[in-house]
């Protein structure tokens, strides 16, 4: 995966999420300087994102873009970890699982890899370098991928929940692949766009998502950055 952080603290402010009367004067995807104030009426709720995590707004009021507290370093850590590692970063990944929580119920450990049970657009920065996810690894199955130039097959063995996707399948930004397997109920469709975030930190990384209509690669990073929300 080519995403590195170059260092969370110096993110500025992005919406991230935006909802009620005010939705479209700070929608998602709107970056804020440090030193903006937010007007927000009743009903408005808005999260923002930075290298300290996330923020939750509630209207009404006024309110400062910048946070006035500091993330705990090991929060900073894990995050850097979820944003930045991709097929060849398993053993990282593995160590941040149980401390950030969001493989609980069966949710993909990483924003990054693709799980098989969803449909959805699918924002990769390495189309060489993807892996693919299944929430339940007990039985063995073949996973049949079929795309724009045929199909082709991945094995996965008992116990085995992650896998590289196959090189036959070739991916480019808007490539479209059905997946299927023994016992699914119905196959899912993933949508591969190739992303390359503007800047290195984590609301570089979310405003590609948010470009990219990556909805539930962005809940993912929101959900492992908010962890340090602090609530206006």
């Amino acid at each position: 995966m080519a995403v590195l952080l170059a260092g969370t603290a110096a993110a500025a402010p992005l919406v991230v999420r935006s909802s009620g009367p005010s939705a479209k004067t700070y929608p998602a995807g709107k970056a804020l300087a440090d030193n903006a104030k937010l007007t927000l009426k009743a009903g408005d709720t808005i999260v923002l994102l930075d290298g300290k995590g996330t923020r939750t707004l509630s209207g009404p009021g006024t309110f400062s873009a910048s946070a006035s507290t500091v993330a705990a370093a090991s929060t900073g850590s894990t995050l850097n970890a979820l944003v930045s590692g991709g097929g060849e970063k398993r053993a990282r990944i593995g160590a941040v699982r149980s401390a950030s929580g969001i493989d609980k119920g069966g949710k993909v450990p990483n924003p990054w890899y693709v799980d098989v049970t969803r449909s959805s657009n699918m924002c990769i920065a390495d189309p060489a370098n993807v892996t693919v996810w299944r929430p339940d690894a007990s039985k063995a199955t073949t996973l049949t991928i079929a795309g724009p130039n045929g199909s082709t097959t991945l094995d996965l063995a008992a116990g085995q929940a992650m896998a590289s996707w196959p090189a036959a399948a070739a991916i480019s930004s808007g490539s479209q692949y059905k997946l299927s397997w023994d016992g699914a109920k119905a196959p899912t469709n993933v949508k591969f766009i190739v992303v390359r975030p503007a800047t290195t930190d984590m609301t570089g990384i979310a405003q590609s998502l948010i470009e990219g209509g990556c909805k539930e690669q962005l809940d993912l990073v929101i959900e492992a950055a908010s962890g340090n929300a602090s609530h206006g």
